[in-house]
């Protein structure tokens, strides 16, 4: 996604896929290299059925947009720490401080109407800190310096482009995570990666064999049902069920999930209106659409790119190749994308 960019039945559904990777007493530490891959085991109890489908956008976090609270999110994705341009340090868009009070005052704004706040960690621009940072530790150290900023329980690592199919990197989060989980034993944390209509690629998959092999307790798995490619022409609505249907397969055999507890543990994550990717528009019936699934599979949450997002262009032009960093490019009502999705 572009870089800006509790209730408890949120949390609930959360838990879904909330699995162990390793047998216990594996001995698995961080800097260490992996040891063989053990089968997944069962995932909890999964949440009992009328959970709820939430509804959380990713927001920018260091401006606050008069859409934000449309369709009254229950959390909101904080758009993205990532590393400054030194090295190990986290930092709001790469040059704001995590603990920069103007960001403290607008975090301090959201959690008022008893919302919960995820930081997102990565995005498609800058460095992400995992391919910086020199040791898992440091790493840890760097996402939990983010998260008490934000005062957060909720970590979304949102991961694309070549650092998906970065190893060492791969790897070095893994064990990071692992070690805020530790210390931090209700840390929630999120995958988003990129899906295809036909599931998750091999490096998705590989990371999310990462976090079993160290361990992570991974809550939900979020897809990026967008940027498809230009020979994708058909509905985005489509696409984005398709691509569910597929991964869901996916997540059930990574996580040796039942079916249920796999939908449970996902999450879709839409670019709303005209994409940057020629003839890829999600509109209002998409967004409609996409609502209704999620509510009928009971999946964890859905989102979009973005909350500042969800307006008409001043020209109200939905024939535009280039997709606009702060309107729909469709037709709409301020706040339309997110009352539609969160139903």
């Amino acid at each position: 996604m572009r870089s800006s960019l509790k209730s408890a039945t949120e949390l609930t559904a959360l838990l879904a896929l909330a699995v162990t990777g390793c047998s216990p007493g594996s001995g698995t530490t961080a800097d260490a290299a992996p040891t063989t891959a053990a089968a997944a085991a069962p995932a909890p109890t999964a949440p009992t059925a009328g959970a709820g489908t939430s509804y959380a956008p990713y927001v920018s976090a260091t401006t606050a947009y008069g859409t934000d609270s449309a369709g009254s999110p229950t959390a909101y994705n904080l758009a993205f720490v990532i590393s400054d341009t030194t090295g190990c340090t986290p930092k709001w868009g790469g040059d704001r401080a995590v603990d920069d009070t103007a960001v403290a005052n607008r975090i301090g704004a959201l959690k008022k109407s008893g919302a919960a706040v995820r930081v997102s960690f990565g995005g498609a621009s800058g460095k992400e800190l995992a391919t910086v940072c020199d040791s898992a530790s440091a790493l840890a150290e760097a996402y939990g310096r983010a998260l008490d900023a934000a005062g957060a329980a909720l970590a979304d690592f949102d991961v694309e482009g070549d650092t998906l199919g970065d190893a060492a990197s791969v790897a070095r989060r893994s064990q990071a995570i692992a070690l805020l989980q530790k210390e931090r034993p209700g840390l929630e944390v999120t995958f988003t990666l990129p899906v295809m209509p036909d599931g998750l690629d091999a490096d998705g998959l590989a990371l999310l064999a990462s976090a079993n092999r160290y361990d992570v307790q991974v809550s939900t798995v979020n897809l990026m049902t967008m940027n498809y490619g230009e020979s994708y022409t058909g509905d985005m609505g489509d696409y984005a069920v398709t691509a569910a249907t597929a991964a869901h397969a996916q997540l059930e055999k990574v996580f040796g999930l039942s079916g249920t507890a796999a939908w449970r543990g996902m999450a879709l994550t839409s670019m709303i209106g005209v994409n940057d990717i020629a003839g890829e528009t999600f509109t209002l019936a998409d967004a409609a659409r996409l609502r209704s699934f999620a509510e009928t599979k009971e999946i964890a949450w859905v989102s979009m790119w973005s909350a500042f997002r969800d307006r008409q262009c001043a020209t109200g032009d939905a024939s535009g190749s280039d997709a606009a960093t702060d309107c729909s490019g469709v037709p709409q009502e301020v706040g339309a994308f997110g009352r539609a999705l969160a139903g």
